[in-house]
């Protein structure tokens, strides 16, 4: 891939293998982890597992379509530009609109569940908790794609080491009961996948990625999606039956630190809680640095470097979520799965015709392609599965269908 963006007003930034998969893993583990094991304590671990495996792959084969995608295009474009240029303008605004639904979902939940967890640790008013998580939620997004990469670097490894410390303390100490791990509903299954589908968050910043590698190093695109992927789906299916295993299905919580740090003992309040922010921020540092250049992208501002331009996006970015969260409009796990659902449909069609229509124009030769993994009987699967769950999701949230939790 050229160093030349294509007359974009995106610019180009190098990223390291390293902090590609950071920023994979550091946008996927953030409030849908944290939310799964209440979501999927009526249907049991065995179905969580299952659906982790399922929505991961999926998930991953759906993202490295975009890449290729990108490879094809000459201009450095976010999602909703390159819907515009290969699915047409109301593919775009789509698109767009998913990529802020779920954003905005994201962020009004990590906003109210920080505010929560720094009000339970230094006894401060929840508003106030939510404004001092911002100070650098905020900071690095404005700072760019390459401070962002850092920061995810350092922060999901310390993040990852606080989770395997819990998972390890949960297994040696208290232990986990086999009948918590065992039991499942498969009359809850569904609303389980959508849930899941919602904790593989990093579709949205596959383009941030590949502007991130040049010609030389490109083959890292693909091997930071797939190996960030695996990571994130391990701890999917760690964290929830840890958190399980040893509360049971009855005592979890919404957000699973709580009841984990009553379980372990005070050490691991601190500890849990101190994961919990992590994921949020990293989180919150790569979904909105993605909806920030998406909004630059898709309002055809006329540079990324611009302050004004920078700031106008930040402020879409960053009020709406803050201003939602304390209006008491919707619950942590429900939010997740409204925009879950309509995200997870866009982002299961979009990127197959996006794929499809690439190959057709090949505005330029990939340096990787897909290969068999763009198969039709896979396309046809990504996208009935997971229209079926965000289909199922929205009838549930109207009470037509059983929600699972």
């Amino acid at each position: 891939m050229s160093d030349s963006n294509g007359s974009s007003a995106l610019t180009r930034t190098k990223l390291t293998l390293l902090e590609g998969i950071a920023l994979i893993v550091g946008a996927n583990i953030g409030a849908g982890v944290l939310s799964l094991a209440y979501g999927a304590k009526n249907a049991g671990w065995p179905v969580l597992v299952f659906w982790v495996v399922v929505a991961g792959v999926l998930t991953t084969i759906s993202m490295l379509y975009v890449a290729e995608t990108t490879l094809r295009t000459n201009k450095t474009l976010q999602l909703s530009g390159l819907a515009e240029k290969y699915v047409g303008n109301l593919g775009s605004w789509l698109i767009f609109l998913s990529v802020a639904v779920n954003a905005l979902g994201a962020l009004v939940a990590y906003t109210s569940g920080s505010g929560q967890i720094l009000a339970e640790l230094f006894g401060i008013p929840n508003m106030l908790g939510s404004f001092l998580f911002f100070i650098p939620a905020v900071g690095v997004i404005w700072l760019g794609l390459k401070a962002a990469g850092v920061a995810e670097k350092f922060i999901t490894f310390g993040m990852l080491f606080l989770v395997v410390l819990l998972v390890v303390a949960s297994i040696i100490g208290p232990g986990l009961k086999v009948d918590y791990l065992t039991f499942y509903n498969p009359k809850f299954a569904i609303p389980v996948f959508s849930l899941t589908v919602f904790s593989f968050l990093a579709q949205y910043i596959v383009p941030e990625l590949s502007r991130g590698y040049s010609k030389e190093d490109i083959k890292n695109l693909p091997r930071a999606i797939s190996i960030g992927m695996l990571i994130t789906g391990v701890l999917l299916a760690l964290v929830p039956m840890a958190a399980l295993g040893l509360t049971g299905p009855e005592k979890v919580t919404e957000v699973v630190t709580i009841a984990w740090a009553d379980a372990l003992g005070s050490w691991a309040f601190f500890t849990a809680n101190g994961f919990a922010l992590l994921a949020m921020l990293t989180s919150f540092w790569a979904l909105g640095q993605s909806y920030f250049t998406n909004i630059i992208d898709r309002f055809k501002f006329p540079s990324e470097t611009n302050k004004k331009y920078r700031a106008i996006a930040l402020a879409i970015v960053a009020v709406p979520p803050f201003l939602l969260a304390y209006s008491g409009f919707v619950g942590f796990v429900d939010a997740l799965s409204i925009a879950g659902a309509f995200a997870g449909i866009m982002m299961a069609i979009v990127p197959v015709m996006m794929l499809n229509k690439s190959r057709k124009i090949n505005e330029r030769e990939p340096e990787w392609t897909c290969g068999k993994l763009a198969h039709p009987v896979i396309q046809t699967l990504i996208i009935v599965l997971y229209t079926g769950a965000g289909v199922y999701t929205l009838l549930g949230v109207f009470n037509v269908l059983p929600k699972g939790w």
